[in-house]
């Protein structure tokens, strides 16, 4: 009797020392984070791109218990042993998936500035999505679709089937520009004067070269904006405000201001990473203005996302991409989230101004535990496939402009990304019976690199086949006419992923175990 209770002692202390450990590598984790963000000008933070020679050495940390179990290869999540056949994001107790998404900061700055300004930046193609006012992140709603998605086809793996966001859906929601020159352009080792050239010489002052990477932070805190975080209980009009008092567009010429606040919109919005600086090959981007308007923006966008899921869905608790899109997108096919259609705005282009979410999800009791059951169990016959039918093209230019290519097999460009968008996997988006397919037949397999050169490189020369692809419009899909029905199709894709197809684990009979050892072993 006193060994046991002599056991049960000691593993109450240990259980106690554990969390005392986790609380305080917590703290310091969060001490970083918030360096980082506060970081002065000029100065590097660690999450930035790396030479490809030689990455800097970095500072060594004391590192806790809960930090060194995190680092450890898909092992554990959040300090907790992944048991045997569990998929690693559905153990309990894991972190909050972070979005680097900053973007109540960019609508107001947007709608500070000048109506020539405003107009400029209309024109390069981003007006239509600066219109749209910021809702709030439905964070376990994202947290569980993200746990979905499989690299090697790049898509996400439903209960109903492939489902990948296109083109198409960028068009209509986001109103972004998906046809035009691909977003690629010359990559320098270093990046200093193109910087002072562009933005201004204070935005290299007093740094070492070579420089390679920007600090966000120092973009708004040039223009007055530092610290521009809205307040848990300022509303958007009350937030504006301040922010347009707070602008300070100084003695800067006109294209200085707006390269500056696309910049951070890159940055923060559009091209947002895991990191809180920004590569400066987006700058170069921003040489002439007034060409600016000719790249396929919407395009860049859906690729720069797809290279960012693989590494969100693994272990990360922060994710990059523009992760709005991919919530109005899953809301549009299978309404299940916080999101609702607002009486009054069916005219309203493009068509992620007609959504509004829920308060903050961070205050609520939903998990993403909660999300995954409700996507195991939901109707198949309810997802949507076609969302878009009464839609006129006229309403939305960019939808107009860029039909030629929804139903292309594409390479989404954007800058060294390069991801395949296999449209052959969701032809159901386009109103047709789903063929099965084998997705290692499709080939023309895409690349990403997000690491530095030691010297100057034209990423569109080095690829001039690929960037050859996307002008002649990819290759078009073939439709099968003679199918009745989409069932050997998903007969052919539950075996293929039956390990995969139900993630929560928290009831699991003995007949659904068997069938998802076999479907692993299959795999």
């Amino acid at each position: 009797m006193r060994t046991r209770e002599k056991r049960g002692i000691i593993r109450g202390r240990r259980q106690l020392e554990d969390e005392e450990e986790e609380m305080e590598a917590n703290v310091a984790e969060e001490e970083e984070e918030e360096a980082v963000e506060n970081a002065p000008e000029g100065e590097e933070t660690e999450g930035g791109d790396e030479t490809e020679a030689e990455a800097p050495q970095r500072p060594r940390v004391k590192q806790g218990k809960c930090r060194r179990v995190r680092q450890e290869l898909d092992g554990n999540i959040g300090c907790r042993r992944v048991p045997p056949g569990v998929h690693p994001l559905a153990v309990k107790g894991k972190g909050r998936m972070r979005s680097r998404v900053t973007w109540d900061l960019c609508w107001a700055w947007y709608r500070a500035l000048p109506e020539a300004q405003q107009a400029q930046i209309a024109r390069m193609g981003f007006g239509h999505l600066l219109s749209v006012r910021p809702f709030h992140l439905d964070v376990p709603y994202l947290e569980a679709l993200r746990e979905r998605w499989k690299e090697d086809c790049k898509a996400f793996i439903m209960p109903w089937g492939h489902m990948i966001p296109t083109l198409e859906d960028v068009a209509y929601l986001m109103g972004l520009p998906v046809q035009g020159e691909p977003v690629v352009e010359l990559e320098r080792r270093d990046y200093h004067d193109d910087i002072a050239e562009l933005l201004g010489p204070e935005f290299v002052a007093g740094r070492r070269r070579p420089i390679r990477s920007i600090l966000l932070g120092s973009l708004s805190e040039a223009m007055g904006l530092r610290g521009g975080q809205r307040g848990p209980l300022e509303t958007l009009e009350e937030f504006f405000a301040r922010v347009r008092g707070a602008l300070d567009l100084g003695d800067r010429s006109e294209e200085r201001s707006i390269r500056i606040f696309v910049s951070y919109f890159f940055g923060r919005l559009l091209f947002a990473t895991q990191s809180s600086q920004m590569n400066c090959k987006f700058v170069l981007l921003l040489r002439d203005l007034a060409q600016a308007g000719r790249y396929a923006w919407g395009a860049a966008m859906l690729g720069h996302l797809f290279s960012l899921l693989p590494s969100s869905s693994q272990c990360s608790q922060s994710t990059g991409g523009f992760t709005p899109f991919l919530q109005i997108w899953g809301y549009t096919r299978f309404p299940m989230g916080r999101g609702t259609l607002v009486e009054g705005r069916q005219t309203m282009v493009p068509l992620m101004t007609r959504w509004e979410v829920a308060p903050d999800p961070r205050v609520t009791d939903r998990r993403a535990g909660d999300v995954r059951v409700a996507l195991d169990h939901y109707p198949h016959e309810q997802v949507v496939w076609t969302p878009y039918r009464g839609e006129a093209d006229t309403s939305h230019p960019a939808v107009a402009a860029g039909r030629p290519l929804f139903d292309r097999h594409l390479l989404l460009l954007c800058l060294g990304t390069c991801e395949v968008l296999y449209l052959e996997l969701v032809v159901r988006t386009l109103g047709w019976h789903q063929p099965a397919i084998e997705v290692l037949s499709l080939g023309r397999e895409g690349h990403s690199r997000r690491r530095f050169f030691a010297e100057d490189r034209d990423w569109g020369a080095d690829h001039g086949s690929t960037v050859a692809y996307w002008r002649e419009g990819g290759e078009r899909v073939l439709r099968v006419t003679d199918l009745q029905d989409s069932s050997a199709y998903m007969e052919d894709y539950q075996a293929r992923y039956a390990g995969r197809l139900w993630l929560d684990r928290r009831v699991m009979p003995e007949s659904e175990a068997i069938r998802l050892l076999e479907g692993r072993l299959a795999e």
